[in-house]
């Protein structure tokens, strides 16, 4: 039946919003008899020890996986092949821009908001050759068409802007947009779970999976965990991840359950919440956490179940 997956970027402990994504992505995949596979997209931004964290975090809420764990920063040779793949069709490009050139050059009217404008697209070789004394290349995708319409289960029907996006880095890493494609069609990953603010990269991602020749898999962008000030979950906003909150003497359970309130779902257990599931009751709004408000709630259980 294929497979859905959690895709952590290993830069710290998950917070609330993370962990809620990751019972959803749970809840989408066993109530639809798919896999559940964990993969670490590891390839920048990591932290020393954040990969055992965040497992450890996962398996305290009770989320179980199937198949091997998969590290991104392990498949290079598989990213690099489909590059090779891409070249023979004259896809790819060596582009020289800095961040600075891109956001002067995105200012011009023609040009869609936070698209590349394409201005190393047609370099000649000496050109090329000039500007690589000058900086290394990045590589990007010579995008055939101006949009791509992916469908969202909670979105429909969603287009959006696909320009020639990174595929390798400055750096010679593969790009996220590359390397997630790839994965998840190696993985046979057919039901993409993740956050709401990732809406924008999907129609990318099925393009250029389209390119490959992959199937496009089913999204579903859930809503958000965020602050009272309408902002993503971050340090700042006190006792957001697991290990805070259990500092208090809050068991997981305990975290589970109100992660289960928030989604109208049973709270009694994970196996409660997947049986009553139903994609339709979900709210479609973010869930505004309060952090000091979480904890006061969850002390009680935490002194109840002592």
């Amino acid at each position: 039946m294929g497979a859905g997956r959690f895709a952590p970027s290993p830069s710290g402990p998950l917070h609330l919003g993370n962990l809620r994504t990751a019972i959803l992505a749970w809840l989408f995949a066993r109530s639809t008899q798919r896999e559940f596979l964990l993969r670490v997209e590891d390839l920048d931004r990591v932290r020393s020890g954040a990969e055992a964290t965040q497992i450890s975090e996962l398996e305290a809420l009770g989320l179980n996986f199937d198949g091997p764990l998969l590290r991104q920063s392990e498949r290079f040779p598989i990213y690099f092949a489909a590059i090779e793949q891409l070249k023979q069709r004259d896809l790819v490009y060596p582009c020289f821009c800095s961040r600075k050139d891109i956001a002067e050059a995105g200012s011009a009217p023609h040009a869609a908001p936070g698209a590349y404008p394409g201005t190393c697209r047609n370099l000649s070789e000496s050109e090329r050759e000039a500007k690589a004394k000058i900086r290394p290349a990045a590589l990007r995708l010579r995008a055939e068409v101006n949009e791509f319409s992916v469908h969202d289960q909670f979105a429909g029907n969603y287009s959006g802007t696909v320009d020639d996006f990174v595929l390798v880095r400055n750096d010679g890493a593969p790009a996220y947009n590359l390397a997630v494609v790839i994965d998840d069609a190696a993985c046979g990953i057919d039901q993409v779970v993740r956050g709401d603010d990732l809406l924008s990269s999907a129609p990318r991602q099925g393009y250029l999976a389209s390119l490959l020749g992959y199937e496009i898999p089913d999204y579903v962008h859930v809503p958000l965990a965020l602050n009272s000030k309408g902002q993503r979950l971050a340090k700042r906003d006190g006792a957001v991840t697991l290990e805070e909150i259990t500092e208090h003497g809050v068991h997981p359970a305990d975290v589970v359950a109100i992660l289960l309130e928030s989604l109208g779902l049973p709270s009694t257990s994970l196996q409660a919440a997947l049986e009553a599931f139903d994609p339709v009751n979900l709210p479609r709004e973010p869930w505004i956490v309060e952090p000091e408000n979480i904890v006061q709630q969850l002390m009680p259980r935490a002194s109840r179940n002592r």
